[in-house]
């Protein structure tokens, strides 16, 4: 098995992160190979899916090239500041370069303690691995900006949770694994030099155009900024919710990252709450473009050293740069919905329509996927399924008549709802089933499943069962980190 590693963030100074191997494991056994993506990144599934690829995607082999480390950074952890977090359970084996020229890490989670474990074991076990396995393919078929798992391996170890459980490798695949923490990290220690090391890293690995502009690092802010704000607009498109918005999971290349207690909601409610550590519900759905704004605050309060020498001056441009975050998040919002209430213009009364459309959701108790799907095929033709009564009938004669408005034809704008409200999302009832037949041994659920979420816009008859909302008895309530 050959990877052809080139680790730029191995040539950054030692400071950045710990030196070491992944601890290997008893007993390493496959679990899955994400085939499409090794085709994709240009690598040969057969020759990953040998006794050497298991040993390297066990941590129990380092292959020829790469330069296995921990990275240091540090985090605001539900609001409050973690000067020292860094990889406690994962190693960046190095970066490879796909067939079209872009970089990707090559990141093992699970992978045994590490200088920065802070009293953990440094270990995943196989659910949350799978988790996040099945999350990461369902956003990126939707889309949506994801690191995406390789490999899941077992370890043959158990590890320790409140109950026992099967020990696993998650190998993770990302355009980068710099955070807003990793800016943090560097700025709560006063080292102006490394954040200018970082930033140049970060704009020669993601932005190689901002180079030689007159402000790189403003511009540096800017693009985050950006990608932040098409990113949670795709997030809240499909209901998705993070569950743990600390700006360690918060990926500069603006990627989602670090899927732990994740989960797309059912029912639509803009307070809607899964993960079992957001009791107050910081990270709720609808909190989530406030959130990201306070993280990128926390970013550019970081980048404060590089803005400008004087401090007020720098405060003035950083706060100016986050000020845009809110109108560009609103229209990368509005851009969203359009497309799923079949909106091919921008029209002004548009931001109440939609408004009023998820507000009908919410007084009728509606499930949100089901929701944007039928009423896209109810633009095709279709009865509505909603008959006379409650807030969403009483809601379409505003539809209809903005959609009279538009100059496409009303099949056009049929297809572009088929196209922007999938039919299918990784239900957490259906997720929290293959996982618990996975763990008794059984992948076929598992299977089906990623087959079902790998065609997300299609409705096919062999699929409705995974459109269904979940009986009263199957309701997912709370999700976990598995940490």
């Amino acid at each position: 098995m050959t990877l052809d590693f080139d680790n730029t963030y191995a040539r950054l100074p030692d400071h950045f992160y710990a030196r070491l191997a992944p601890v290997p494991v008893a007993g390493p056994r496959w679990v899955k190979l994400n085939t499409a993506l090794a085709l994709t990144l240009g690598l040969d599934p057969a020759a990953l899916a040998t006794p050497e690829g298991l040993a390297v995607f066990a941590g129990n082999q380092v292959p020829a090239g790469a330069e296995p480390l921990a990275m240091a950074y540090a985090g605001h952890q539900f609001g409050h500041f973690v000067p020292q977090l860094g990889d406690g359970r994962a190693i960046l084996l190095g970066e490879i370069t796909d067939p079209r020229g872009t970089r990707f890490d090559i990141h093992l989670k699970g992978s045994g303690r590490t200088p920065f474990s802070r009293g953990g074991d440094g270990r995943a076990w196989l659910s949350p691995v799978l988790r996040e396995y099945v999350i990461g393919e369902a956003m990126h078929t939707l889309g949506i900006p994801t690191t995406r798992a390789l490999a899941v391996v077992t370890t043959g170890e158990p590890v320790y949770r409140e109950t026992t459980r099967p020990g696993a490798v998650l190998t993770r695949v990302a355009r980068g694994h710099v955070r807003v923490g990793t800016f943090e990290y560097f700025a709560a220690r006063a080292d102006h030099a490394a954040l200018r090391r970082l930033a140049d890293h970060v704009i020669a690995r993601h932005d190689p155009e901002l180079q030689g502009l007159e402000q790189p690092y403003l511009a540096l802010l800017d693009a985050v900024i950006g990608r932040q704000a098409d990113l949670i607009a795709r997030w809240l498109g499909v209901g998705f919710i993070h569950g743990v918005m600390n700006t360690d999971n918060m990926a500069i290349s603006g990627e989602t990252i670090d899927y732990g207690p994740c989960a797309f909601m059912d029912t639509y409610h803009p307070e809607t709450v899964y993960s079992s550590i957001d009791r107050h519900g910081r990270y709720a759905y609808a909190n989530q473009p406030r959130i990201a704004q306070w993280n990128l605050v926390s970013l550019a309060q970081s980048l404060l050293p590089l803005l400008d020498e004087n401090q007020e001056r720098a405060l003035e441009i950083a706060q100016t740069a986050v000020d845009t975050f809110m109108p560009r998040f609103e229209q990368a919002y509005l851009a969203v919905f359009r497309a799923k209430l079949g909106l091919l213009e921008e029209q002004a009364d548009d931001a109440g329509l939609i408004a009023g459309f998820l507000s009908a959701l919410a007084a009728d108790g509606a499930d949100f996927t089901n929701s944007f799907r039928a009423l896209s095929e109810v633009a095709a033709g279709a009865e509505t399924p909603w008959g006379e009564g409650g807030a969403i009938p009483a809601w379409l004669p505003d539809w209809r008549a903005r959609r009279a408005r538009e100059t496409a034809n009303p099949m056009e704008q049929a297809t572009r709802m088929q196209q922007a409200n999938p039919a299918v999302i990784p239900r957490n009832h259906r997720v929290e089933a293959a996982l618990d037949a996975a763990l008794d041994g059984d992948l076929a659920p598992l299977d089906t499943l990623l087959r079902v979420l790998a065609n997300p816009w299609e409705s096919r008859p062999e699929h409705r069962p995974y459109t269904q909302p979940p009986q009263p008895h199957e309701v997912v309530h709370q999700t976990f980190c598995g940490t």
